[in-house]
């Protein structure tokens, strides 16, 4: 059983929609509720199984109610994709304290919150005997990749690298592995007006293969990492960016 954060839209969704294609009971959390609402019909429709449950990432208390809420529902989470992010668009020099507070708490804190109680859950239910816990944090090509104007995101996605790392490390001998997904540029609702202006057209055209990905490229990276084939796999980052940062 999955539970993704960050599961109302964009990768999240796309997500979500992978896992229960594949045969997992999923989980979309996020705080937007009626397009957690939409995303969970339309995967019912296709036959999978699926919940919309309430979640602020930023929130202790919320992030156990929704693992509560998954619990009653499902049972134990044992594949825990923790995806929800956000960006702040303004030059360093003009970034607003509070809204640099707000990306730490999604991006970093959100993350941690979101593995922590996933990890306290599946030790209760016995991760070290049975051996498959999986968490997957999403990072992104920014936290090794110089890109101008994204300080404090790029800044968030190499801490959150690096606290999966360690995390994967405090938990080896409890059967919980974790790993991250590195996606390169992905049109999403957090830059598709960036990427619709002349200058973010600069920016795909400086691209090698001149075009950004599709949420779909990162669908097979996604299920090795939540699948007993990566039983051996852990603390590992896995970049999918079509070469953009080459």
């Amino acid at each position: 059983m999955a539970l993704v954060t960050g599961a109302s839209s964009g990768l999240g969704a796309r997500f979500a929609h992978t896992l229960a294609a594949a045969g997992a009971k999923v989980v979309l959390a996020a705080r937007r509720a009626e397009r957690l609402a939409a995303q969970c019909a339309t995967i019912e429709a296709a036959g999978g199984s699926a919940i919309a449950v309430g979640m602020d990432v930023t929130d202790e208390a919320s992030v156990i109610a929704a693992y509560d809420a998954a619990e009653t529902a499902f049972g134990t989470v044992d594949t825990i994709v923790a995806n929800a992010g956000m960006n702040v668009e303004s030059a360093a020099v003009e970034v607003d304290v509070a809204r640099f507070d707000e990306l730490m708490a999604v991006n970093l804190r959100g993350p941690f919150l979101t593995a922590r109680e996933g990890a306290r859950r599946l030790i209760a239910a016995g991760s070290r005997e049975r051996q498959h816990g999986r968490i997957v944090i999403v990072t992104s090509i920014t936290a090794f990749k110089i890109d101008v104007g994204l300080a404090p995101y790029s800044a968030s996605k190499a801490g959150v690298a690096q606290m999966g790392k360690v995390l994967a490390r405090d938990w080896i001998r409890q059967g919980i592995n974790v790993n991250m997904i590195a996606p390169g540029y992905i049109r999403t609702e957090i830059n598709q007006e960036w990427f619709d202006t002349p200058q973010g057209a600069a920016q795909i055209a400086k691209f090698h293969r001149r075009r950004l990905l599709e949420a779909d490229d990162l669908d097979a990276a996604l299920l090795f990492l939540c699948s007993d084939g990566a039983r051996a796999v852990t603390g590992t980052s896995i970049t999918v960016d079509d070469g953009q940062s080459l």
